[in-house]
């Protein structure tokens, strides 16, 4: 699987719940969420202007995604909603990894995460800045069901990790590729 199979695998409409767990406070959270994920062009505006906050070339893009949500946390019942555009950039020597940029808001700084596959199938991903790491690591036990595990590192010494299964709601890829990618998903 490359990048581009994984996000049109990835297009359509989940029901995601995640647990996450704070290690430092011994306390677990549950959340609830409805995800659109849905593939957009190269040259879609969105990522013309997400390569222009990270000052790479949109002619380097290779493929994107639009990825809106809106889910509630079991907690206190908080609502959280929002969205954001994923645009890979491969590396010009290996193709199988690259850097993922990720739509940023215009007072934050951006920091371009990375990807690769594992031998396994799995795309993972790492982000590191001056305060914190993240590595997630995403793969599909079938077409429909898409798991996730992710440790987010602050530098000052808390963690939090979180497993999160998708699944599919609506919105299926096209025949041939959710085929093509289910069988590598398999193999």
């Amino acid at each position: 699987m490359n990048i581009e199979e994984f996000f049109q695998l990835s297009a359509g409409k989940w029901f995601s719940h995640r647990t996450s767990q704070h290690l430092a406070f011994n306390q677990s959270e549950n959340s609830k969420s409805d995800i659109i994920i849905e593939a957009l062009a190269v040259d879609h505006p969105e990522v013309i202007k997400v390569c222009q906050q990270y000052k790479i070339n949109p002619s380097s893009a290779f493929c994107a995604a639009k990825i809106t949500w809106n889910g509630t946390m079991d907690k206190d019942q908080t609502k959280h909603s929002g969205s954001t555009v994923l645009v890979s950039v491969p590396d010009a020597n290996n193709p199988g990894q690259g850097k993922l940029l990720r739509e940023v808001a215009a007072e934050k700084t951006p920091v371009a995460g990375h990807y690769k596959f594992d031998s396994d199938g799995a795309l993972v991903l790492t982000t590191e800045d001056e305060t914190m790491s993240s590595e997630e690591r995403l793969w599909f036990a079938s077409p429909n069901l898409r798991m996730r595990a992710n440790v987010l590192k602050s530098f000052g010494g808390f963690s939090i990790t979180s497993f999160t299964s998708e699944i599919r709601m609506g919105g299926f890829p096209p025949a041939a590729k959710t085929s093509e990618a289910a069988n590598s998903v398999s193999n």
